[in-house]
């Protein structure tokens, strides 16, 4: 019979503790390490203290590499000086700027679902339930792993789905008369991912209706965006760590080479990946939103709050270097 497989064994608060010590990290009130554990979670706050183990190195000096990940493996001991305490703040902070990413997310999906109704309802105001409205790519039915996919049909099911559930007013008013929902109720009951597919299913003519609106010159960058923004979205909303994470693919900003704003900010591949980049892109919707927006100077602020923490540096963030934020690049004290 083959062997069951390795489970690491379980462990109480105060061998876990004793654990992170004998691994050289610094607590100097146990009892508050451990009510932290509980609070948190060891394997969750294990992603944050990571990047503080000793990397390990290979014959020649060099860095050793997972080989799926590309990431430094790393020993179980710590690197000196570092302290729970620190962990802790790193993990709050990771925290609020979780929660400041999604104040500036919501008036982007707010803004943009109201775009959509206004430009496409003035036309019908029943166009979002009706194919002439979408790409013939998307309303086809293809074969894929053996079933048959249309994503039409997947995106009218979800709204069905959210039209029955919905609890506002104005979607209980036409539900209950049996009366058609316009564009500028039914989006109401919309959420961000549903909002974002039907910009990507819309035909190429709707398209440029909404561009033309929101200033960008190409669909496919604003789709980019929007997708991109999405996954940040989800990541906030389900509490993942965000403040170090990578994207698998660069944010796009294929129409913008020109731009004054992004010529300035000079965004490498590494800053479009990670939050830097994601800001800045939320910080060119947010201040065409409201000119008078103060989210830049709040992210600043709060990015100059990040625990001194040697092995965790702003770069990690995607900024250019360790001075942290670049104030002067935004405009802003």
């Amino acid at each position: 019979m083959p062997s069951s497989p390795v489970i690491k064994p379980h462990l109480e608060y105060p061998e876990l503790v004793a654990r992170l010590k004998e691994r050289g990290m610094i607590i100097t009130d146990e009892a508050r390490a451990m009510r932290k554990l509980y609070q948190i979670g060891y394997y969750r706050l294990s992603g944050f203290w990571y990047p503080c183990r000793r990397p390990k190195f290979d014959n020649d000096g060099k860095f050793l590499k997972d080989s799926e990940t590309g990431l430094p493996v790393r020993d179980d001991r710590f690197q000196d000086n570092i302290n729970f305490n620190d962990i802790i703040d790193l993990y709050l902070f990771d925290k609020k700027l979780r929660q400041l990413m999604l104040d500036g997310i919501e008036r982007i999906e707010i803004y943009m679902r109201s775009i959509i109704a206004h430009e496409i309802g003035k036309i019908d105001p029943l166009a979002y339930e009706k194919e002439e409205f979408i790409n013939p790519k998307v309303t086809a039915t293809k074969q894929k792993n053996g079933r048959a996919v249309n994503h039409w049909f997947e995106w009218m099911n979800r709204l069905c789905n959210l039209i029955n559930s919905s609890k506002e007013d104005c979607i209980i008013w036409h539900r209950k008369r049996g009366l058609p929902i316009p564009f500028w109720a039914v989006i109401e009951c919309w959420d961000y991912g549903l909002m974002s597919k039907y910009f990507d299913n819309l035909n190429g003519r709707c398209q440029q209706k909404i561009i033309r609106r929101v200033g960008f010159a190409k669909p496919s960058t604003l789709i980019n965006w929007l997708t991109k923004i999405n996954i940040l979205r989800n990541k906030c909303a389900h509490h993942a760590r965000i403040w170090n994470r990578a994207s698998a693919n660069p944010i796009s900003l294929k129409g913008f080479e020109t731009d004054p704003y992004f010529q300035s900010l000079n965004l490498d591949l590494e800053a479009r990946r990670r939050i830097y980049g994601q800001a800045a892109v939320i910080w060119y919707f947010v201040r065409k939103i409201g000119p008078s927006s103060d989210w830049i100077k709040r992210f600043a602020y709060l990015v100059d709050s990040k625990p001194a923490l040697e092995p965790c540096p702003y770069t990690a963030m995607g900024f250019p270097d360790n001075s942290g934020f670049p104030r002067e690049l935004f405009g802003i004290d």
